[in-house]
């Protein structure tokens, strides 16, 4: 049986021992037109099986091909889009801690404070008190 190759999705048919075979010959896709079905199915409001019927595939190939471009298995770019960055915002205030003495002594410390620091610190003020 001699097969054509052909780019287009086409049914053959053939006689084995009195009954008609359907073939369907499969189709190769180019890296370029896998890329640009696959595109089809990135806009808002498209429906992938709709895609895939309008190209004679099934939906589950599409899930292959969008799969094997993750994976760096077919060439091509993925279309990127570039997103300004938000401003800084106002940086977060240090919180202050006020650490008083019964005789008006005070320690303060911002919360971001090295608790080794300010242990040090305590037993300081604390043998100063004695």
């Amino acid at each position: 049986m001699d097969i054509e190759q052909s780019n287009e999705p086409r049914m053959g048919a053939r006689r084995d021992g009195g009954a008609v075979v359907r073939v369907e010959r499969r189709r190769h896709w180019s890296d370029e037109e896998k890329l640009a079905i696959l595109k089809e199915t990135t806009q808002p409001g498209v429906i992938v099986a709709a895609v895939a019927r309008r190209h004679g595939i099934g939906t589950g190939q599409l899930y292959t091909w969008r799969k094997q471009l993750l994976r760096g298995a077919m060439a091509g770019f993925v279309p990127v889009e570039l997103v300004k960055p938000e401003p800084a915002g106002k940086p977060p205030e240090a919180g202050r801690i006020d650490i008083r003495r019964g005789d008006g002594f005070t320690v303060s410390v911002d919360r971001l404070v090295d608790p080794q620091a300010l242990r040090l610190v305590l037993e300081i003020v604390g043998e100063l008190e004695r």
